[in-house]
Formats: C-alpha cells, structure tokens, sequence
C-alpha cells in the first residue's frame, strides 16, 4: 500500500488500527516531510517579500533543499513499513525443521538489519531539515516565525521518533559491530539535533518576543 498516496481521514484511520503498519517509523518520516513542508513555506515567503530581496536567492536555494528532503522523507513512510512487513514474514516462516529453524532465523536478522535502514535514513534526513529550520528561524521573515518554530519541533520530533525504532530494531541483531556501529551514529545525531533544535526555538523566542 502506498500510504502518501491515502487521505489525511484515511491515513490516521489505518494508524489508528490494530494493523502493525503504519506505525511510529512511518509516522516519524511523515513528520519530517512535514517539517520539510514548513520550512520551505517560509523560506518562500520570506523570498517573495521585498523587505528581503536581498536574501531571495539564499532563500529559493533553502526552498529547493527542503522540498528534496520533503520527497525522500515521503518515501521513507512507506520504506519503513515494508521494512517491518519483511520482519513479520520472517516470523511467519516454516520452523518444524532443523532447516526450516536456521532459515528462519537467518532472514529474521537479516530483516532485523534491513528495517534498521529507512529509519536510520530519516533521522539523516531530520537532521539537515532541522539545519534548514535553524536557517529559516534566523534568515526568515518574522511573521512566519511561528511556522519556522513548528518545523523545528517537528524536524527534532521526527529524529527522535526515528531514532526510538532504530533502537528498538537494534535490540533484536544479534551482529556486534553492525549494531554498535548504529548506536554510535544515532547517538551522534541525536546530539547535534538537539544543538539544531535549541538554537533554533531560542531564536524563534526571540522573533515572537
């Protein structure tokens, strides 16, 4: 199924099920193309607005950088879903053999790691929208401050989100280095994200007074 594709009724009715998917990965995603979404909404008001002509072009380039994030970002709502459906099917998999049970354990790591992808891919992706928020917080018009400030929380919301399911996938990969080379990046990532995250709310304060 191709969630971006379903109404906004739809969509939250399907999350709101007990379906396992879409969940909080996909939900994550979607909050980063929302984020996305905002922060290129004020990166072309302010370049339309002749109070800064000057900063059109720095502006127009933010624009088109977020709306390349908002589409990779749409993408990894229905990534990250399928990534869990392969999950799940391990699980189904025939386990009355000796083969049957290595088989079956061999594709659940093996889907284990391959769900690790699409959220690790958007916590990436969170992170440079929130380096775009940041920009568009402090370069931005002030009358759309507000709506840089919501880009921000959901630009950080989705890293988080994203990096919870990277975590929980984490647990179950049996594979050392993959799994301590994950953390590492995660952790890193998250940290940055919250250097993004405060620099830009104190700057939106500011503008809102």
């Amino acid at each position: 199924m191709d969630f971006r594709e379903l109404p906004l009724t739809a969509f939250t009715d399907l999350l709101s099920s007990a379906a396992p998917t879409p969940g909080g990965g996909s939900v994550s995603a979607l909050s980063g193309a929302l984020a996305a979404s905002l922060v290129a909404m004020v990166a072309r008001a302010t370049a339309a607005s002749r109070a800064f002509a000057d900063r059109a072009a720095e502006m127009d380039n933010v624009a088109v950088e977020a709306d390349l994030q908002r589409v990779a970002l749409l993408g990894l709502v229905d990534e990250d879903a399928s990534a869990f459906d392969r999950v799940m099917a391990a699980f189904r998999m025939p386990r009355e053999t000796a083969e049957e049970q290595a088989a079956r354990a061999a594709e659940v790591q093996r889907s284990y790691q391959a769900a690790v992808e699409p959220p690790l891919l958007v916590c990436r992706r969170s992170l440079l929208v929130l380096g775009l928020a940041r920009d568009v917080a402090e370069r931005g018009k002030p009358s759309v401050a507000s709506d840089a400030g919501v880009g921000v929380l959901l630009a950080a919301s989705a890293l988080e989100g994203a990096a919870l399911n990277v975590q929980i996938n984490l647990a179950s990969i049996e594979d050392e280095a993959f799994r301590t080379s994950r953390e590492e990046e995660i952790e890193e990532v998250r940290a940055r994200g919250e250097t993004l995250r405060g620099e830009a709310l104190k700057t939106v304060s500011a503008k809102i007074g």
